[in-house]
Order: C-alpha cells, then structure tokens, then sequence
C-alpha cells in the first residue's frame, strides 16, 4: 500500500562521490532526457538509480546506507524501482546481490547502456557531449579522461575505472561549446590522471596542447585543472598556463606523503627531494599559483618519524589549499597485503595534527589578501551572503569569498571585482567594486 503520492514516471539520479560521478550522471541524465524521459537530481521521484562510490571505507559505508535508505522506501511503497550503479556496484556486484537482493539491478561504470535499457531507455551514441548539468550554470566538469594506468599500491580505482582512455582533443571541444551555449563560463578538467592525457590517443602526454585549444572556445573564461599526477608532469602545461589568461593559476595535485619509505612502499615512482624540486620549478614558472594537494596520514608502516617528515615538509611547502585522508584499506589493491598496524585513533590524531597545520598557513596566507581585489566567480547565495571564488579557488573544496547580501547586490553566475576586507582560516569576506577603466 502507498504511504505517499510520488509522481509516476519519474527517475530520481541521487550520486555519491567525486566529481566524475558528477559527471556520469550527468551523462546518464541527458540520455534519459533525450528519451523523453522526466528525470531529476536528489528530488522526489518513483524510480531511483543510485550512483555510487566504492573508492574509501567511509564512501562506501555512505553508499550502503543509501542504498539501504532507497530499498526501505521500496519496502513502503514510497519508490517503485531502486537501481544502483557505479564505483561499490561495479566492485561488490555479487557480495551487494547477496547482501541486498531487494535492489532492480546493480550495473558497473561502464553499463550505461544497460542500464538506460533497464529504466526504458536507448542509448544514444550521436549524444556525445549532451548531459543535464547539476553544477551552478557558471561552471561544469569536464572528464577528458576516463581510468588509471598508475600502480598506487592504495588505490582501487583501476578495479573500477579501468585502464587510461583519453578522450579525443575534437570530441572535448565539441562538449565545451555545447556547454558554453548553456552559459558555462568555467570548465573544470577532471581525470584520474591528467597527465597522462594523449598518451594513449596520440602518443605523447597532451594536456597542453588540449589547454590551448578549450581556450579558444568562445564564452569559457576559466579553465581549471584537477587531479594531476607528480610523476612525469608535462611542464609545457606550465608555459600554457603562463601564457594563456583563461588557464586559472590553480592545479589540484594529490601528493600522497613525502617520506621516502612510504612513497617507496605507496608505489608512487618519485621522492621527497624530485617531488620538492617539481614544486618550486611550479612556482618558479608561475609565481601567482595556488597548489592544492591531499595527503593520506597512517598508511601500513608509518612510523612516528615517516609523520614528523611529512608535517615538517607541510610547514615547509606552505601549500595554498590541502586536504588530509586517513589510509582505508583496501581489497585487492597491493598494500593489502601490507598489516594495517597504525591504529584508527592515531590515523584521526595525524589527521587533525596536518589539518591544524594547514589551518594557520592558510590564515597567514588568507591575511595578506586584505586590501587586494579580486576577480571572483559569483556561484550562489546562501543565507545572508552571496558566495563566490578567486580563480585560487575550485567549488566544495577550497575557500570562498563572501559578500554582505544586505549591503551589495551581485549577479550570480556573474564574474565581480571583489575588494577583500576580512579573512578567516578558509573564507574571505569583501565588497564588490568597480575597476575604474
């Protein structure tokens, strides 16, 4: 018996996860639009897909318990249809068979014809670059590139993801402009792996070349980039970004730890003295840029020393934006192998110790932009402030700008000029002002 009337017909995609699960339901959702279906992101509707992450413990148990929370539902009558997809699915297909047989269907990363065909649908293949955005209209992700031919001995996505598969240069111009058309003005470039872009496709690592192309496309005004790999950066990237106004000063490299024994064991190909020397030659070549990077603390073996080495290099580096994970072990990846022996309640205390650290560099750094002005990007407004960003700064992750809604009025979705006036830990706040020409 129905406890509650939701509308017929209606496919609620909820995701889970990273930004290029973002971007698959995204994809999902423009193929089913074009089927004429009636679909919607995190509403209300009879049918749900459900698209999971599988990456950390913590993501997974957020995912269980949203598949849970829909099979509920299902049980009362609320939803007709629970679907899952993903990372978790594609992974733990049987074990989550087994466990929750009151799922439709589970399909994995790369069933999406499968699963239009299970929710009524075609698959498309001339809808190449369509999708239904779920971002502010001002920004969008771009996937340029889908897997992972790294060795990391911690991460699982090439269960998941697969090998590295670049997109074609045309294909991503194509999606861009079509973007554009809807009044995105910033692209967001995620991969697994952006360096490695072009390898696969054209031999040679072609990031640059891809850069300088996007920024031709008319109506982009900022292109940021996302998930760099240390080893083997491609420096032309530097030159490009340099040069080309509408590259934002800003790259997201996840550097893992520094210590030599742990990166040795991580199977990350580098050391603390190259991984040190690529930064400053980063900095070097681009003086203004803001280096995001994450850092995983309580990895197998990490002793007392391998940490005070890496807080150390933290208070060194002084890097503009990071992020702190604690080690999940994982199936089937190679430090699985290795005895998970640093205890949880040391793995939160290192990572609250490197996230204090950041905390007073970011402070510092945040203090010295008050008095500057700043072109910012307009995304929302939440409660009493409109709430935007500096090119430093990518959404969800990283600091934002905020102005008194009382006192100013800005566009959103518009680029301001903003005057910093107070700085926190990780927020500004400013005024927006005109540039006299």
């Amino acid at each position: 018996m129905r406890t509650k009337s939701i509308k017929k017909n209606r496919i609620n995609v909820v995701t889970l996860g990273c930004s290029k699960n973002v971007y698959d339901s995204e994809v999902l959702m423009g193929q089913l639009r074009a089927n004429d279906k009636e679909v919607v992101h995190e509403e209300e509707g009879n049918v749900v897909v459900i698209n999971t992450c599988g990456f950390i413990a913590n993501a997974k148990e957020e995912s269980v318990n949203t598949i849970l929370e829909y099979v509920q539902k299902k049980e009362e009558g609320q939803v007709d249809k629970v679907f899952v997809t993903g990372c978790l699915s594609e992974r733990y297909k049987p074990d989550l068979q087994k466990e929750i047989p009151n799922v439709d269907d589970y399909f994995g990363t790369s069933d999406l014809p499968n699963l239009l065909k299970a929710l009524g649908a075609d698959y498309k293949h001339e809808l190449i670059g369509e999708r239904l955005t779920t971002t502010p209209k001002n920004y969008a992700y771009l996937k340029i590139a889908e897997g992972c031919d790294r060795p990391c001995s911690f991460c699982a996505i090439p269960l998941m993801r697969g090998k590295h598969k670049s997109k074609p240069i045309e294909e991503l111009l194509a999606e861009a402009e079509k973007l554009t058309a809807k009044g995105v003005k910033e692209l967001i470039l995620i991969a697994q792996d952006l360096t490695y872009y072009g390898l696969d496709l054209y031999k040679k690592r072609n990031l640059a070349e891809l850069l300088q192309e996007l920024a031709k496309v008319e109506g982009i005004e900022w292109i940021r980039l996302h998930y760099a790999f240390p080893t083997g950066f491609p420096m032309d990237v530097l030159k490009v970004m340099r040069q080309e106004p509408k590259i934002c000063n800003y790259i997201d490299i996840p550097l893992q730890h520094i210590s030599d024994a742990i990166l040795k064991s991580m199977r990350r190909g580098t050391t603390q003295t190259k991984t040190t020397k690529l930064l400053q030659d980063f900095r070097a070549a681009v003086p203004e840029m803001a280096i995001r990077t994450t850092l995983i603390v309580g990895y197998p073996g990490e002793t007392e020393e391998d940490f005070l080495i890496l807080k150390n290099w933290v208070k060194e580096m002084r890097f503009e934006r990071l992020g702190c994970f604690t080690y999940s072990h994982e199936e089937n990846t190679h430090a699985y192998h290795l005895v998970d022996d640093v205890p949880e309640t040391v793995k939160q205390q290192r990572a609250n110790e490197i996230m204090e650290i950041q905390s007073q560099i970011s402070w510092e750094l945040n203090q010295r932009k008050i008095g500057k002005t700043f072109r910012c990007i307009i995304d929302r407004k939440e409660g009493n402030y409109f709430v935007g960003r500096t090119e430093f700064d990518s959404p969800d992750v990283d600091n934002e700008v905020l102005i008194d809604a009382a006192k100013h009025y800005v566009k959103i979705g518009d680029f301001t000029n903003v005057k910093i006036t107070e700085a926190a830990d990780f927020d500004l706040y400013g005024e927006p002002i005109k540039l006299s020409v």
